[in-house]
């Protein structure tokens, strides 16, 4: 049998036309959106305020099984996709492992990650709306970036509300977003109503994606032509990044494999539901029975120690109200936590499905274990590592250990979602001894906890 190559990478005419839409396929659907006034189901032109019109269609619908790519975003993609999948043989043979292991790299384009998937469809649907302006947030700053490029690309306005623990950490992601011609703010901020409370009440806050989230809403829909739209966690970016997962299976197929274990960094889920999509399709209809892992940082344990509940996605308590595992909306993660996979919450698909036991595992990972994988895996494998992506990177380490005691030959996918190119200040802490781990207590999750709405059934 001829050896696997190091890299598999589809040509233009084989990567997917369609995105997939995995909640055609879940035995049972995630709770619906409340309405955070009239505690009922939304109704989907009551999205119309806040998103764009097609975007607001695609996050309600759960019987179309496949959704066209529109021409103008498989033309964009065209410059960046199909995305490479890795066999990390360097590092197979670092860990004397008898696992595969295989990593799809999201990285190469400017945003240095995953994100501009669901930035270049975004856009396009608000400029197809005829919208002038969009805002948004941004944790890490990697979605912030992706959207500066879709927004220039379409010639839309864009104001980006960037965590200001990231913003302080990361200036030259702020300096990128100012090329494609975006406006970035720390959040919270003294630019809008939502901000200006948070700050009355906690002026020294680092900030959280909660926060800055009711600040874009806030700005969108007070900015006429404007619309709001958000990198992760909602039904429609599962939807467009699922052509992580779409391109991953084709490649696999190729060469003959097929993951036994699949895994995902995990904040809101973007990344890990785009990744697992069409895998998860085959074990809802009994094709296969991969096993799924979830990895999440210790700082902002959401699926590891959250609760399954309604909670609105942002902290001014302006959106719609999820059923998803959360930590509150109210809750700050720690300002020395490196990378993004900071938000309150996780999709209400993922939650439904891990709730539902089809996503198997969600495991925590303190931030120097994630950084010693990351260090690692950038002198194995010669691509250094964002930090979102090193949580997976750990997880499978460990598996890649487990097969070598068990001597079980299984084949491992992990989602590489970028490059941690904008994220050395965090390596250098690293580096120096300086990063530390921060888990909240049980006490201090209990806050947030306390602060969860109280939804009848």
């Amino acid at each position: 049998m001829a050896k696997i190559p190091h890299r598999v990478i589809l040509t233009e005419d084989q990567m997917p036309k369609q995105w997939y839409n995995l909640r055609a396929d879940m035995k049972e659907q995630p709770d619906p959106l409340l309405n955070p006034g009239t505690m009922k189901p939304v109704r989907t032109e009551e999205l119309y305020p806040i998103f764009c019109e097609e975007l607001a269609q695609q996050e309600m619908d759960s019987t179309t099984r496949y959704f066209d790519i529109p021409e103008p975003v498989l033309d964009i993609y065209k410059m960046y996709r199909p995305s490479p999948l890795c066999r990390a043989y360097h590092l197979e043979k670092y860990l004397d492992t008898p696992a595969h292991i295989y990593y799809k790299f999201e990285g190469s384009n400017t945003s240095g990650s995953h994100k501009l998937n669901s930035a270049v469809a975004q856009a396009y649907y608000a400029k197809k709306q005829g919208l002038t302006s969009l805002t948004t947030e941004t944790g890490a700053g990697q979605w912030g970036t992706a959207l500066s490029e879709a927004c220039s690309y379409f010639g839309l306005d864009l104001d980006v509300f960037m965590v200001k623990g990231s913003y302080n950490q990361k200036p030259y992601r702020k300096a990128v977003m100012q090329t494609f011609g975006a406006n970035v703010v720390a959040s919270p901020s003294d630019t809008t109503k939502v901000g200006r409370a948070i700050l009355e009440t906690n002026p020294d806050t680092s900030g959280s994606l909660g926060c800055a989230i009711s600040e874009a809403i806030e700005k969108a829909t007070t900015t006429p032509n404007c619309r709001y739209v958000l990198g992760s966690v909602l039904n429609q970016v599962l939807l467009h990044q699922s052509i992580i997962g779409l391109e991953s299976k084709i490649a696999m197929e190729m060469i003959g494999e097929y993951p036994d274990i699949i895994i995902g960094c995990a904040g809101g889920g973007s990344n890990l539901g785009g990744l697992i999509a069409p895998f998860m399709q085959d074990k809802l209809t009994g094709k296969a029975n991969p096993h799924f892992i979830a990895v999440e940082p210790a700082s902002c344990p959401s699926l590891t120690r959250g609760r399954y509940a309604y909670d609105f996605c942002d902290t001014g308590r302006v959106t719609p109200l999820a059923k998803m595992y959360t930590l509150g909306c109210g809750f700050i993660p720690s300002p020395n936590h490196a990378g993004g996979l900071r938000y309150h919450g996780m999709s209400p698909i993922l939650s439904k499905l891990y709730h539902d036991g089809y996503l198997d595992e969600a495991r925590s990972a303190e931030q120097t274990k994630v950084f010693d994988a990351a260090v690692l895996f950038a002198k194995l494998e010669t691509i250094l590592p964002a930090p979102e992506s090193s949580h997976a990177i750990r997880c499978a380490i460990d598996e890649a250990i487990r097969c070598r005691e068990s001597g079980e030959q299984k084949t491992i996918l992990f989602g590489l979602t970028g490059t941690g190119y904008f994220d050395m200040t965090a390596y250098q802490s690293y580096h120096d001894h300086t990063m530390n781990d921060y888990i909240p207590t049980d006490e201090e999750l209990e806050k947030g906890f306390a602060s969860l709405p109280q939804v009848e059934g």
